[in-house]
């Protein structure tokens, strides 16, 4: 058989609108029921590349002018509108069904989705330790492949727009040219998805680099796809071959922990494989099937199904209080999305797309219309935003000292805090209630180790104080430190913080950061650094606690200890705080949940720095966060915890009395200024 010959790429192909659709109804269907991701959103991605490209390719292989200005305007004017509407929907729910320490996060996710770099919103989030809501779902998270999208609607009509400008009297070249510019892109971006995914891959998955290889190969096969010739059979071979991958792709390889290197290569080849397939002469290939009514019935809800049905998902599971759903209720949440989506495309969508002309009336309703999503959806949620920020600053300036005991609270045999007060911090002040001391060190107190570098923080006074302290650790050290700063702060006494989230000051504990494979490094840098300042003390976590294991002392903080008092260094040992297995600050707020813990199911039942002696000073805040040997969420009106392991910078505070005690008898306490 004589091998056909595939033509210009067509303006519209019913295949590929079917394609897209299953994409999407993959996402939906491994979202749902399967509780995975499918790959659906890479066929996506590769699709509208493909199809962008052929658009814009042609018209400036013909000379037609590319009118960038009128086709932003109109791509999106197509998609802001809808995603405007799923946005304002999303806060909505987030006030009704969510817990208000949730709303700082919606508050940041919906202005990052508006404006399309929800990507970035989440990339940085998942290697930020300090991010409390990095392991919650949100409802928002699926807006990280349309942030991406967005980007590449602007990245790629400038890259075609300048080499047709450049080739303007060679049209003849635009074809080659643009084939090098998206190798060279494709290359590139695959070569870094390949060895970021392999570094950070958490943090790949969002990058936006790590993703423009996908568009890549989608705009290399809408130039070459005319110069493709292929058997009929052969075609339809690949299709099928290609149809199949894509629809086993989720269950095949595990998408969200190995995308987008190397891995993702799979629905890229498969899409390419179908589109193929479906160039040229339909003869038992899936392009039939693809095009058929089924799914050519929901082409047009494709885009308002995957904007809706993530967060009917997510509200479902936060009302249901599970983080599964089975047969029958993945069937309702499906429904309500087709019935959502179906809305939204006919009654947002579809009225506001506008028609396709370019003249400046219809491009300037566009940029009306888009205006009009931003400001609706950015009043919104900075109106939100403003009003419960406002909220907070007149309670805090009505709020009594007295009515705030904390701690002291467990000291006294009669409540002394006003039942009537509301618990602080307030939800969404959370992120402020990280302890911290001062600015960057400098000076003599900056370190020299690159490895140190962004972690050090000093006292403003540090260099003229009469004594100083040195913190050694990660968050559990930072929010312990606050019972310190909060004593120095009446005392010619500096702090000087050397953090790192996820390493302690054990020399052979595990790394917990997202970013360090192993904090051997910094912890073995940062005593050096001790040695080479020689503060008067150095504030240590010397234990682990675990709400699935026993507490004990740190892996190898017997070495850190030995090495400072080798250097004539004082050590200050202090106990870990309780972690739990469910979020403390969640419990505290909401008055139908017991939060009361038994210490000894979360603390061993003596002290494990004890094995010390008197080699080091020990602290034990114990007593304070567990009082009468039971852990509690909220004491004296203020939240123990800000979630499952960290103390709240608030409470941690009201400590500081008691850390004077123990500090003043063992000498490491300069007495109070005068």
């Amino acid at each position: 058989m004589r091998p056909e010959t595939t033509s210009a790429v067509p303006s519209h192909r019913a295949d590929i609108d079917g394609l897209r659709t299953l994409a999407i109804i993959l996402v939906v269907v491994y979202h749902v029921w399967l509780g995975r991701v499918s790959g659906g959103v890479d066929v996506f991605l590769m699709v509208s590349a493909f199809l962008l490209t052929g658009s814009l390719a042609r018209r400036a292989i013909t000379g037609a002018p590319l009118a960038l200005g009128a086709f932003w305007t109109r791509r999106f004017r197509r998609i802001v509108p809808a995603a405007a509407v799923t946005l304002l929907a999303v806060l909505g729910a987030a006030y009704a069904f969510m817990p208000p320490s949730q709303w700082s996060r919606i508050w940041n996710e919906s202005l990052a989705s508006l404006f399309y770099v929800q990507n970035w919103q989440l990339a940085f989030s998942e290697v930020d330790y300090y991010a409390r809501d990095s392991a919650e779902t949100s409802p928002l998270q699926h807006f990280w492949s349309l942030s991406v999208q967005g980007q590449v609607f602007l990245l790629w009509p400038v890259l075609i727009g300048v080499v047709a400008l450049l080739l303007r009297r060679r049209r003849d070249l635009i074809r080659a040219v643009l084939v090098a510019v998206f190798l060279v892109i494709f290359v590139w971006s695959l070569w870094f998805s390949v060895i970021e995914t392999r570094d950070a891959q958490a943090f790949a998955y969002f990058d936006t680099r790590t993703r423009l290889w996908e568009f890549a190969a989608g705009s290399l096969l809408a130039l070459l796809l005319p110069l493709i010739r292929m058997p009929a059979a052969a075609r339809a071979v690949l299709g099928w071959a290609g149809l199949a991958g894509i629809v086993l792709c989720g269950i095949v390889l595990d998408v969200r922990g190995g995308f987008p290197g190397y891995l993702a290569l799979w629905p890229v080849l498969c899409t390419a494989a179908v589109i193929v397939a479906g160039a040229g002469e339909q003869r038992g290939g899936p392009a039939a099937l693809l095009g058929s009514r089924p799914l050519s019935s929901l082409s047009s809800d494709a885009y308002a199904l995957y904007l809706v049905h993530w967060p009917i998902l997510v509200m479902w599971m936060v009302v249901a209080e599970t983080d599964r759903v089975g047969l029958v209720e993945g069937a309702i949440i499906i429904g309500m999305s087709l019935i959502a989506a179906r809305l939204l495309s006919r009654g947002v969508e579809r009225p506001l797309r506008g028609p396709s002309r370019t003249d400046r009336p219809t491009v300037i309703r566009g940029v009306a219309v888009i205006a009009a999503s931003v400001v609706v959806v950015t009043g919104a949620t900075a109106g939100w935003r403003w009003m419960e920020q406002t909220r907070t600053a007149e309670f805090a300036a009505a709020a009594a000292d007295s009515d705030y005991p904390g701690a002291s609270q467990v000291e006294v045999a009669f409540e002394i805090a006003d039942l009537d007060a509301p618990m602080i911090p307030t939800p969404t002040e959370l992120n402020a209630e990280w302890a911290a001391v001062g600015p960057a060190c400098t000076g003599r107190f900056a370190p020299r180790d690159a490895v140190l570098e962004g972690t050090c923080n000093q006292s403003e006074d540090a260099a003229d104080a009469a004594m100083r302290i040195l913190v050694i650790g990660d968050s559990h050290a930072q929010q312990l430190s606050a019972p310190l700063i909060a004593l120095s702060e009446d005392r010619d006494l500096a702090i000087i913080t050397m953090l790192r989230g996820g390493c302690t000051a054990g020399l052979a504990e595990e790394s917990r950061s997202p970013t360090e494979a192993s904090c051997e490094p910094w912890a073995r840098a940062a005593l050096d650094y001790a040695k080479a300042i020689s503060p008067d003390a150095v504030y240590l976590v010397v234990t682990r606690a675990d709400a699935q294991e026993p507490e004990r002392l740190l892996h190898g903080v017997e070495e850190a200890v030995d090495e400072l008092r080798a250097a004539d260094i004082p050590v200050i040992g202090v106990r870990d705080n309780p972690r739990f297995d469910f979020d403390m600050y969640e419990c505290a707020i909401d008055e139908s949940r017991g939060c009361e813990v038994p210490r000894e199911l979360v603390l061993a039942e003596e002290n494990p720095s004890s094995v010390f002696a008197d080699a080091v000073t020990t602290v034990d805040f114990t007593p304070w966060l567990c009082p009468w040997d039971v852990c509690q969420a909220a004491i004296g009106n203020i939240a123990v915890y800000i979630d499952d392991n960290h103390l709240s910078r608030s409470y941690a505070r009201t400590l500081s009395p008691f850390l004077e005690r123990i500090l003043a008898d063992s000498g490491h306490l300069p007495p109070p200024s005068a």
